[in-house]
């Protein structure tokens, strides 16, 4: 679904006009733009009352998402109407353009910020934006749908479960090239288990850990150096799921050897020597002559 805004916001097609690829595009290449005032809030209360009900196409069981995209500083209460949203459980992801307010964005977008809050110069650098959050947006999608494959009872659960099911507090620490520590505050009523999920933010199939509901840490091992990690935690209960706490963090990059120094030349040698990387096993020496023909 679409909607436009100024100062009156206007739905341009519902989330259940278009049911193929082809006929949204259409839509996009056949929209015109609306300029005018910047009253982000009204925007925001127009999509909650009127695009996110189920005669406009929304499904009860199906997760929801709100793109914002906006190149000016809201003229009205945007963080009251956003903070609205989130309590039903409405995730926010805030894109600015131009003359946008990055603090603004900030305050409206949903928690981790590092995943949901852009910001580019002009509107033709959106397209660098694209892989990121299609990544972003459907592998948050899927863990949900990987908590309602593994039985739980995903579409019975009310919107806003409310902190009494949801832990708080996600600290990551202790950060390695290949490891991390998760810790996070349980919810007060405590849950039958936790599910952790976990997956390079650039693409790779997610990771699970399942964990006693009486425990509240846990170190991820056997990472891909210097990779940013997504990072979800579900308590799960007998009939329902709470909200997850995200995070988001990069591993290390691996060591590397330092000060390289040549001696001992000869008509057909010389000796290298340098100071070891940490924790290296082996190492691997290439040199190809300048310039380049001969072999490596």
């Amino acid at each position: 679904g679409l909607s436009q805004y100024s100062s009156d916001p206007r739905t341009e097609w519902d989330l259940s006009t278009y049911s193929t690829r082809e006929q949204v595009l259409e839509a996009v290449r056949s929209l015109r733009y609306k300029g005018g005032n910047t009253f982000t809030g009204l925007a925001l209360t127009h999509v909650l009352e009127q695009n996110l009900k189920p005669e406009a196409g929304a499904r009860l069981e199906a997760e929801k998402l709100v793109i914002l995209l906006t190149d000016g500083k809201s003229q009205d209460d945007a963080n009251l109407a956003a903070q609205t949203l989130k309590n039903l459980g409405i995730e926010i992801f805030a894109i600015g353009v131009k003359n946008a307010d990055e603090a603004e964005l900030k305050q409206v977008a949903s928690e981790p910020l590092e995943l949901t809050v852009y910001n580019v110069l002009d509107f033709p650098l959106l397209s660098s934006l694209v892989g990121k959050l299609t990544r972003v947006l459907c592998t948050r999608i899927q863990e949900k749908s990987n908590m309602e494959k593994a039985g739980s009872a995903v579409k019975d659960i009310p919107v806003n479960m409310g902190p009494q099911l949801s832990p708080t507090d996600l600290k990551i620490s202790a950060v390695t090239s290949k490891s991390m520590h998760l810790t996070w505050s349980p919810p007060l009523r405590a849950p039958k288990k936790y599910r952790i999920v976990y997956y390079p933010s650039k693409g790779g199939a997610p990771k699970e850990v399942v964990l006693d509901g009486a425990v509240s840490s846990l170190q991820l091992s056997n990472l891909t150096s210097h990779t940013e990690y997504l990072v979800s935690v579900f308590p799960v209960y007998d009939t329902a799921v709470g909200d997850g706490l995200r995070g988001v963090t990069s591993t290390l990059p691996l060591s590397s050897p330092r000060s390289l120094r040549v001696s001992e030349l000869s008509h057909n040698s010389i000796r290298l020597s340098w100071k070891a990387a940490q924790g290296a096993t082996q190492y691997l020496v290439l040199c190809s002559a300048v310039p380049s023909g001969a072999e490596d």
